[in-house]
C-alpha cells in the first residue's frame, strides 16, 4: 500500500535508514528491511484477523490477566541491528494499531528493546499511568539500562496529552533525536506541557541511548514479578513474568535508525486513511 509524501509515492521502506518493517501479511514474520529479521512467537499461537493495514491480515495481541496471552521476540544476538545505542544514538518506532476493549487496566507495550532482566534502550508504550497520565502514548528511552535512580523503574519518557481510543485504526509512534524524545499520535506531535521535570511531550533527555543487550519484543514485555524496596534507598527484584500486555490488532511495524521528521511521521500515519 502507498502513501502520498510531499507530491511523491511512498512506502515505509522508501523511508531513509530503515532497520525493520513487519506488514504481518505471511506467517514466517521476517522483516523487510536491509537486515531481515525473524520474529518468534511466545505463548499462545498466532492468530491472524481478516482486517489489516497494509493487506488483508493483523495479528491480534491479548491480556491474560496481568500477563501477556501472546508476544513475539527477537533475541538481541539473532536482531543486532534493533540495538540502537550510543551518544549519538537516534530511533523511531511506528505502529499501526487497533485497540481492543480488555479487563486488563496496566500498561501496555507495543515494541522496542525492554527486557527489563538485561540493559533496555527504548520502549513505545501506551497507559504508562505515570506522571499523571493515563492511555496516552509513552516513548521510554535510557541511556543506562535501569530503572530512574531513586525509582523502581525507569521514569525518563515522554507521554503525550490525548488518550489513545479503543475501536479505531490509529498510528502511534516514539521518536528520539538525541535530545528530545517525542510520543506521537496519527501523525501529530501530541504535545504534553511540562510538569515538573517528567512527563512532558517532548522530553528532554540528552545523552544518547545505552548500547545495550536486551532482547527486542512486541505486545509485551519481560519483566520482574516484583520490585521491593531494600529499606537501604535501592530496590530489589524478584521473579519474572511476561507482562504489559497489548490488547488488539498490530497491522505494521516499523523501526528507523534516526528520528523521523513530522511530515514523515504524518505520511506513515496517513497509510490506510
Amino acid at each position: 500500500m502507498k502513501l502520498r509524501l510531499a507530491g511523491m509515492p511512498l512506502a515505509p521502506t522508501d523511508l531513509p535508514s530503515l532497520v525493520a518493517f513487519w506488514d504481518f501479511q505471511d506467517d514466517n514474520l521476517l522483516s523487510i528491511g536491509p537486515a531481515p529479521i525473524r520474529l518468534t512467537v511466545g505463548g499462545a499461537p498466532l492468530e491472524f484477523v481478516d482486517e489489516g493495514v497494509f493487506g488483508t491480515r493483523a495479528l491480534r495481541f491479548r491480556a491474560d490477566g496481568i500477563r501477556a496471552a501472546n508476544h513475539l521476540f527477537a533475541t538481541a544476538a539473532d536482531a543486532p541491528a534493533l540495538n540502537i545505542g550510543g551518544s549519538d544514538a537516534q530511533v523511531t518506532v511506528v505502529a499501526w494499531i487497533k485497540r481492543e476493549p480488555t479487563a486488563y487496566q496496566g500498561c501496555q507495550f507495543i515494541a522496542g528493546v525492554w527486557n527489563e532482566h538485561h540493559r533496555r534502550q527504548y520502549g513505545l508504550f501506551l497507559n504508562l499511568a505515570i506522571w499523571d497520565s493515563a492511555e496516552q502514548v509513552g516513548a521510554h528511552i535510557s541511556s543506562h539500562g535501569g530503572p530512574t535512580p531513586g525509582h523502581p523503574y525507569c521514569m525518563d519518557v515522554a507521554i503525550g496529552a490525548t488518550p489513545v481510543p479503543v475501536g479505531p485504526w490509529q498510528c502511534v509512534a516514539i521518536s528520539y533525536d538525541g535530545e528530545f524524545a517525542r510520543a506521537w499520535l496519527d501523525g501529530r506531535l501530541d504535545v504534553r506541557e511540562p510538569q515538573g521535570d517528567y512527563g512532558r511531550n517532548p522530553f528532554r533527555y540528552p545523552g544518547g541511548l545505552l548500547k545495550g543487550d536486551a532482547d527486542f519484543t512486541v505486545g509485551a514485555v519481560a519483566r520482574p514479578a516484583k520490585v521491593e524496596s531494600d529499606g537501604r534507598g535501592g530496590f530489589i527484584e524478584s521473579g519474572g513474568l511476561i507482562a504489559n500486555p497489548f490488547t488488539g490488532l498490530l497491522g505494521g511495524l516499523a523501526v528507523y535508525r534516526r528520528a523521523l521528521t513530522g511530515t514523515e511521521i504524518a505520511g506513515l500515519a496517513a497509510i490506510g486513511r
